[in-house]
């Protein structure tokens, strides 16, 4: 009987399901590479996007920043604006008071009452002079708390002139208000 060696065939189709095992394999690490690597350039191109928008973000929060700034140093430059304003229409109302008080403190001066100093801060005039009694003194005070623009007259020192000639005084006496009528509201606000 002939012999039939079929141990090749055997041998010859392990190899081939060996050489398609080998690559199935090789082509299933094939694509699992070129997976990873399709996920990795996605995802890498997905962050260099959301990067260049976040520059993009980064630089307009920069520029509205600059922005916030300039409107602050405007807001900042207005209020200064607006209270020199104030002060100049302060002054502008109060620009004739002074010729007031001066009229004003020749009319309460008594006869026998001489200044030799007057000097004013904010609302408080000191008054220096040489009076020749102090009823003078007494009678100037009175004056002065019935003034129209001057009152609370208050006394520091009085002392007889080292002469004999009179006394020395020294008193203080604030100016009073008088405001235009649409100032009122300005006064309640200044209390």
């Amino acid at each position: 009987m002939p012999r039939i060696n079929l141990l090749p065939w055997r041998e010859a189709e392990r190899k081939r399901k060996r050489q398609e095992f080998y690559l199935s394999l090789g082509a299933a690490v094939a694509t699992a590479a070129l997976v990873t690597l399709l996920g990795q350039w996605q995802m890498s191109s997905a962050i260099k996007q959301q990067q260049a928008r976040n520059d993009y973000l980064t630089g307009e929060i920069a520029i509205l920043d600059k922005q916030i700034e300039e409107i602050n140093g405007l807001d900042a430059q207005k209020q200064r604006l607006l209270a020199r304003m104030e002060i100049i229409e302060t002054l502008q109302r109060s620009r004739p008071e002074i010729v007031h008080i001066f009229d004003e403190i020749v009319r309460v001066l008594p006869e026998g009452v001489y200044l030799t100093y007057l000097r004013q801060s904010g609302n408080r005039f000191e008054l220096r002079g040489i009076a020749q009694s102090s009823t003078r003194v007494s009678s100037f005070m009175r004056n002065i708390d019935a003034s129209e623009w001057l009152a609370e007259p208050t006394l520091q020192i009085v002392q007889t002139n080292s002469k004999g000639t009179g006394s020395e005084f020294t008193l203080f006496a604030n100016q009073r208000s008088h405001a235009a009528p649409g100032d009122e509201a300005a006064q309640v606000a200044a209390k």
